[in-house]
């Protein structure tokens, strides 16, 4: 064995063959550096050395005592045994510890032996007890002052918690853990000197040590502080040289054109632009007329008014001879798109057409459900450059759809394509074209920052006026009279000429990914449903509802007599589509559905919206849904049904979704509520996350710092190649597929 322990040594060179394995097969830990990363989750603080005469019910102890008596009975209300130990400290008084299932505890714990127990009081029947606590028992053959400093040691001991697995328990890492640290040499602290100093950090060595074995809460706030600032740094430096080459990038300038179609497109508006359009607007304009591609973000509640500033920053592209193309996610979508856009334009799109403006352009929907001839149609208008503006789904990537001038590329709901996807579509521009993102799900700025930070952010906070107000109220388990006056407000909307929506989770009876919504990308929905089997703590749930048994229950039921249609992401093109147009055109009372309609689906007549099984779905899915009622001059009322009780987590985010209709506040709490990794990307590649400590709910200051200290850095020196050591501590962080993740568009 090595005198020293670096980073890449082996585990089984420090700890054994035996004990690496085990490692190795259940924590997926090879290295020493592995280890060392694998951070405790949390810290038990034993209580300072108590005399047992003054002990107090609930509180948190640690007891200096011997073993007094020891006991092995069966218990009574179910199978195994309980082991009571007896315990003393020469004062009287006298403690009961209680084991179950843990009999092979009383060969160590034999009467006469001395230890330190540590845990909380309880009271049972009277009589005080320590429920399964944590001890250590001091040597026999030890010292005086060795008895002391173990006194002194376990009694005052922040003590690290890890994430763990069954057959390697936090007790055999933790001393794993101290052997790896009697001879673990810290690696070159990668972070600049000049860094450190600013921001007054703990060395990484100190910082790698503390967090393991902490000397104080002082000591271990410093080296948590210390390893987040390294996540946040990692990503942040990534994020800023993404955006440094993005402006370096050489790309072709847009800029407005005096007396063209978007001066005749503003001009024809019915209404008048809010000031948030106004202003994003300008900061879209002024993007488009640099030479370089533009990368921005653009979010805004559901109904602010996103795709018409799209619009207008696509009619900007076409009135400086490029082309624009809109790509959605869904069939469903892209019919929509292609449809609204229509109508805004109006002859402005119909250019060569009997009735359209010659000064216009011409809108052209290419989706994988169009027939042969309308494709051959739409792909040669795209190819010579007739359509000035494509709309279209990932049936636009594919080979043999050719742009003329591809300028812009605007992305709708962006969370539900992948990188290559969105790669594919910028590929076929002869040069990088200008990318608007565009997401109805409001993002927390820490998120915005760390995920998007590559991207400009803009924001549409403001509702155009004529958007109307959602009610939203959920309807529980415990009032059963709630659902029913569910269905007679839903009979009463209809009545006074309104339509309605009903959501399921799922489209089908059968379990299992196959019935779920294709149209549901995972990365949309990460904590859509929760699994339905059942844990070893909870309870085997019902399967989610499902859209084609509700629908005939309904049909034959409390909706009785009404016109009902069905939709989801497994019918055929052209059947959803129908579905679609019967029901913006009033022909359907009902539209019983999956979250096929969670995004761009818009029926000004539609003031109500049932979701069943409302607690399957995410804080910001469910904030998306409810966006599509009340879009016209009538209030809109969104009915949240769930068979969760008062009390749980699924019930108060219920609640919270109930009482605000702030996405931004309703973000924050979606994202308490997931695993950093999921935002991160972690989730994506299905691999570790390598960042652990960092909170984007609770580190905004330090994210923002990193931020800054980030910019600095990559302005003095883009490649990083001054600083070697931090490129390569980055990489480790940040390797490429996470930093492609993180690239978003």
């Amino acid at each position: 064995m090595s005198d020293q322990t670096t980073t890449d040594t082996p585990l089984r060179k420090v700890l054994g063959d035996r004990t690496a394995k085990a490692l190795a097969s259940h924590l997926d830990l090879h290295t020493a550096g592995d280890l060392i990363y694998h951070f405790p989750r949390r810290y038990d603080e034993r209580g300072e050395h108590t005399d047992m005469r003054d002990l107090l019910i609930g509180e948190q102890v640690t007891l200096l005592a011997q073993v007094q008596a020891v006991n092995v009975k069966p218990m009574r209300a179910r199978k195994g045994n309980m082991l009571e130990v007896t315990i003393g400290d020469g004062s009287g008084a006298t403690l009961t510890c209680t084991f179950f299932n843990q009999a092979w505890r009383e060969r160590e714990l034999r009467r006469g032996v001395w230890g330190l127990f540590a845990g909380k009081i309880t009271d049972f029947r009277g009589k005080r007890q320590l429920n399964g606590p944590a001890y250590q028992l001091l040597r026999a053959d030890a010292t005086q002052d060795e008895a002391a400093e173990e006194i002194e040691e376990f009694a005052g001991a922040l003590i690290p918690v890890y994430p763990a697995a069954q057959a390697v328990p936090t007790w055999v890492i933790a001393k794993c853990v101290r052997t790896l640290l009697d001879t673990f040499q810290p690696p070159a602290d990668p972070l600049p000197a000049t860094v450190r100093a600013n921001r007054n950090l703990v060395g990484i060595g100190t910082a790698l040590r503390e967090i393991h074995r902490p000397s104080s809460k002082e000591a271990l706030f410093s080296a948590k502080y210390r390893l987040k600032w390294d996540e946040a740094f990692a990503v942040q430096l990534t994020l800023v040289q993404r955006r440094a080459r993005a402006a370096a990038a050489p790309s072709t300038a847009r800029p407005r054109a005096d007396g063209g179609i978007l001066e005749k497109f503003d001009a024809s508006l019915p209404y008048e632009l809010t000031d948030g359009q106004r202003q994003v607007g300008e900061e879209i304009a002024a993007d488009l007329s640099e030479p370089h591609p533009m990368h921005r973000l653009l979010q805004g509640e559901v109904g602010s008014g996103k795709t018409l500033v799209s619009v207008r920053a696509m009619l900007q592209v076409v009135d400086a001879g490029g082309q624009a193309a809109l790509l959605a996610p869904t069939e469903v979508l892209a019919t929509q798109h292609y449809g609204g856009i229509s109508a805004q334009l109006g002859a402005l799109g119909r250019a060569g057409e009997i009735d359209g403006d010659p000064g216009g352009t011409q809108l052209t929907l290419v989706t994988g459900s169009l027939g042969a001839a309308a494709r051959r149609a739409a792909l040669a208008k795209v190819a010579d450059g007739t359509a000035g503006i494509v709309v279209g789904t990932h049936a636009l990537l594919y080979e043999g759809v050719d742009f003329k001038d591809l300028g812009l590329v605007v992305v709708d709901e962006q969370h539900r394509f992948g990188v290559e996807q969105r790669d594919a579509l910028r590929a076929k521009a002869a040069r990088p074209p200008h990318v608007l993102v565009m997401t109805a799900t409001p993002i927390p700025r820490t998120v915005a920052m760390t995920v998007y930070g590559d991207l400009e952010t803009s924001t549409l906070s403001q509702l155009p006026r004529g958007r109307s107000p959602i009610a939203s109220h959920v309807v529980p388990p415990e009032k059963p009279a709630f659902l029913d006056r569910a269905w007679k407000r839903l009979r009463e909307e209809v009545r006074a000429g309104h339509q309605a929506y009903v959501v399921c989770p799922r489209i089908g009876t059968g379990a299992g990914d196959e019935d779920e919504d294709p149209s549901n990308h995972p990365a949309a929905t990460p904590d859509r449903t929760e699994d339905w089997a059942g844990s070893d703590n909870e309870p085997a749930r019902r399967p989610p509802l499902a859209v084609t048994e509700v629908a005939p229950l309904l049909a034959e039921g409390p909706l009785h007599g009404l016109r009902m249609g069905v939709l989801h992401g497994k019918l055929p093109a052209d059947e959803k589509d129908a579905v679609m147009r019967k029901f913006a055109a009033g022909d359907l009372d009902v539209l019983v559905a999956t979250t096929v309609i969670e995004v761009g689906v818009d029926v000004p007549n539609s003031t109500v919206m049932i979701i069943m099984d409302a607690d399957r779905f995410g804080v910001s899915q469910l904030h998306q849904l409810r966006g599509r009622v009340g879009r016209g001059s009538a209030a809109g009322i969104c009915l949240l049904v769930t068979e969760s009780v008062e009390g749980t987590a699924a019930r108060e985010r219920l609640d919270a979704v109930a009482s605000t209709t702030d996405g931004f506040r309703l973000s924050e709490i979606d994202l308490e509520q997931r695993r950093e990794g999921d935002v991160l990307g972690a989730s994506q590649s299905g691999r570790h996350s390598h960042l652990r400590l960092l909170s984007l709910l609770h580190d905004a200051k330090l994210i923002t710092d990193a931020r800054h200290e980030a910019a600095g850095l990559i302005g003095d020196d883009p490649d990083l190649s001054r600083h070697p050591a931090l490129a390569a501590s980055v990489a480790a962080l940040v390797d490429e597929e996470r930093a492609e993740y993180l690239e978003k568009g």
